[in-house]
C-alpha cells in the first residue's frame, strides 16, 4: 500500500509538472500573440520581413501594403516560424492574391511557418546559402505526423500547400522530415524536388 501511495504521488507530481510546462507554453504563446513579433522594412518595391508570425501579423502586413502599394516582392530574413498557423495561412493566401514574389537572400533563415509563407510567392527565388528548416506541426497534444492521412486536422496546411505548389507532396515531406521538436534543413535537391523555387 505504501509503494502504491509513493507511486501515486510520483505520478501526480509528474502530471503537475507536465501541466505546468504546458501552462507556461500556452501563457508564453498567449503573450507573444498580443505583441508585434514581426518587423517589416520597406525599401522601394521590396518589403523585408523578420521575426515570428503571430495573431497580429496579417493586420500588420496588410497595413504596410496599404501604405506601400508599389511593393512587388517579399524578402524574408530570419523568420523562425509562426505562433498562429491560421493567421500564417491567411497571410500566405493574401501574399498570393496580391501577386507578390518571395525571395530569400544568402543570409535568410526561415523555418517551419516561415517556409510555408515563402511558398506564397508567385515567383520564388533563393540565393545560395539560404537556410530552410521544416518539421511536423503540432497542436501541443499530437504531432501531425502521428495522425492518419485522412484526418481533417491535415486539411488547413495540406490544402494551402496544394494551392501554392499544385501538389501535397511537400506537405507530407515536412511531416516525415522531422518531429515537431526537431528540425530538418533542406538541401538544394529537396528544394528542387518539391518545386519551392520557380526558376
Amino acid at each position: 500500500m505504501k509503494k502504491f501511495a509513493i507511486y501515486s504521488a510520483g505520478v501526480a507530481a509528474l502530471l503537475m509538472l507536465v501541466i505546468g510546462i504546458v501552462g507556461i507554453q500556452n501563457t508564453l504563446e498567449f503573450g507573444l500573440n498580443n505583441i508585434r513579433t514581426m518587423r517589416l522594412v520597406v525599401n522601394g518595391d521590396v518589403v523585408m520581413l523578420d521575426g515570428i508570425i503571430n495573431a497580429k501579423s496579417y493586420r500588420q502586413f496588410s497595413e504596410v501594403i496599404a501604405e506601400n502599394p508599389q511593393i512587388t516582392t517579399l524578402v524574408q530574413g530570419e523568420v523562425l516560424g509562426s505562433i498562429d498557423d491560421d493567421v500564417n495561412i491567411k497571410l500566405g493566401y493574401y501574399v498570393r492574391e496580391l501577386g507578390l514574389n518571395t525571395h530569400l537572400t544568402a543570409q535568410s533563415n526561415i523555418q517551419s511557418g516561415g517556409v510555408d509563407l515563402f511558398l506564397a510567392g508567385v515567383r520564388r527565388t533563393i540565393e545560395a546559402g539560404a537556410v530552410l528548416g521544416v518539421h511536423s506541426w503540432t497542436d501541443n497534444t499530437v504531432d501531425g505526423a502521428d495522425l492518419p492521412r485522412d484526418s481533417a486536422e491535415h486539411d488547413l496546411t495540406k490544402d494551402y500547400i496544394a494551392a501554392m505548389l499544385g501538389s501535397t507532396a511537400f506537405y507530407w515531406f515536412t511531416l516525415s522530415a522531422a518531429p515537431s521538436d526537431g528540425m530538418y534543413f533542406m538541401t538544394s535537391d529537396d528544394v528542387e524536388k518539391y518545386g519551392l523555387v520557380t526558376e
